[in-house]
Parts: structure tokens; sequence; C-alpha cells
């Protein structure tokens, strides 16, 4: 599948109730070359408004993790396991994610990242392993296939304030910046 295929699919999709209720497909966004691929959880309403992924109020605080530790948004691909909003936010369903996973398998077969990075323990539990602890695993590296992969805090955690989380996240990050360097200069 080429990428306007496969956009185009994501776009026309009705396989589960969240077609109905989209306002937009989010289907991903920046370099599709990129080494570094970033995968959320599923849109939220700013979201679902633009059709980008990770602009409203913690995809602003995630830009700021990604220049504080000098990586421009525009040079790594970023992305959700949905592509549809759920209702008020709430967190995706299985039945959902099943639906959704294909596309971004075919999203991550396309791009072929070095790294893959999931922010927050939705994504994890899906990508890493299922019973993924968040607080007690992230920044740690697996190794899975080709792929080398972690998981960070969501930012929309880091939007209520606690402190030790937001510290761990910088630290977290930093790591994943300096094996973005070393990928993407070998």
């Amino acid at each position: 599948m080429t990428w306007n295929e496969l956009e185009e699919t994501c776009n026309n999709c009705q396989r589960c109730s969240l077609g109905k209720t989209r306002t937009k497909t989010v289907f991903g966004t920046g370099n599709r070359e990129s080494v570094l691929m970033f995968v959320g959880e599923a849109p939220g309403e700013n979201e679902d408004l633009t059709g980008i992924p990770f602009v409203g109020r913690a995809g602003q605080l995630f830009d700021k993790y990604l220049k504080a530790v000098d990586i421009p948004r525009e040079d790594v691909y970023i992305c959700n396991m949905l592509k549809c909003r759920p209702p008020k936010n709430r967190d995706p369903e299985e039945s959902e994610q099943d639906v959704c996973i294909e596309y971004l398998r075919e999203q991550v077969r396309l791009i072929r990242p070095k790294m893959i990075v999931c922010l927050g323990r939705i994504s994890a539990m899906r990508l890493i392993h299922p019973d993924y602890k968040i607080t007690k695993e992230h920044g740690r590296w697996v190794k899975k296939g080709n792929f080398e992969m972690t998981a960070v805090y969501h930012p929309s955690l880091l939007l209520r304030g606690n402190v030790t989380y937001k510290e761990q996240m910088l630290e977290d990050m930093k790591a994943v910046a300096e094996k973005y360097r070393f990928y993407k200069n070998s």
C-alpha cells in the first residue's frame, strides 16, 4: 500500500463506530523517512477538529519537550494508534484498537523507523506488552523485531501537574534524543 492509498483508506474507514462520530481522521504528521516515530493512543478534541496529532494542550507540552532535547517536530513522525477520536476522550476500546492497529502497522512498514516511542500507557500496553506499567517501566528500551521501543508519559498526564513525572519525562526524552542522534547519524 502507498501512503496515499493508506491515508485514503483511513479517511474512508467505517469499520468501527468512531468513523461515524469523527470530524476528521487524524492520520499522522511529520517526516515519513524518520528513524523516530512517536505513537500516542487516540486523537483528542483539537486533533479531531484539525486532523493533526498532538496540537492541543498536551501537544503543545509535547512540543516543549521536543524543543528541550533539540528534536525538531518536523524531523520525526507522530501518530496515534487510533485515527479517530473516542467520545469524551475516553480510553480506546480494544475492538477499536484491533481495527486501527492494521493502519498503524502499515505506517510502520512504510516508515521503517529504528525507534518507536509510545506516548502513554495505552499505546505501550498494545505495542510493548499488555501489562505495561508506565510508572515503573517508562524509559526502558526493549528490542522488538527491527525496532527499539520505549514508552514515556503521555503529555496529558503531565498537564495534571505532577512534578516528579515531568522530571522523569525530561530524562526519558533526553535518552530518546541521544538514541535518535545515534540512529540519525548512522
